[in-house]
């Protein structure tokens, strides 16, 4: 079944019971990124063209798209690679900080790549690195090399997790 099918199975929306309700309800923005690794376990890290921190291949989720959907758009637009992304690894919720709303971060599984040569798109990404969690923590957010860590967990456990801001929040 497809989305449309599935919007059409869900019947009527429900009415706002406070008309105009739902667009002044707040907004969360969300991404998707992927995991990808070499066949050494290293992990593969893009240098931004619009930030001093490596990321991991992703992006912002657009408007009615899913981030796994988003996901993989941008691992296509970013890396050039049409890659099947495979299961869901972390959702973490990110705090708003500065001119940033809070957001939900989504990391996928996106495999382990042999070999395969990287076509950069240059307005997105400067340079590519396969580089363990521990080199590539001075160059992260720590919130960051959280949220992968607890990625490399899920991996290797097969249950994702869900973290706030990298952190369990039971603990």
């Amino acid at each position: 079944m497809n989305r449309q099918n599935d919007l059409v199975a869900e019947g009527e929306p429900e009415k706002e019971f406070n008309p105009g309700i739902a667009a002044r309800l707040p907004r969360k923005t969300a991404a998707g990124g992927a995991l990808i690794r070499d066949r050494a376990g290293r992990i593969l890290f893009l240098e931004p063209t619009y930030k001093p921190t490596l990321d991991i291949p992703g992006g912002i989720v657009e408007y009615d798209e899913s981030p796994y959907e988003a996901c993989r758009r941008e691992v296509k637009e970013e890396i050039g690679l049409d890659l099947e992304i495979g299961p869901l690894l972390v959702v973490d919720w990110v705090p708003a900080l500065g001119p940033w709303s809070d957001a939900l971060a989504f990391v996928f599984d996106g495999g382990v790549l042999d070999d395969i040569p990287l076509t950069l798109d240059p307005t997105e990404a400067r340079a590519h690195h396969y580089l363990t969690l521990a080199d590539a923590t001075p160059h992260l957010r720590p919130s960051m090399a959280r949220r992968l860590s607890l990625a490399q967990q899920a991996l290797t456990t097969g249950i994702p997790t869900y973290s706030d801001f990298g952190r369990d929040p039971q603990q």
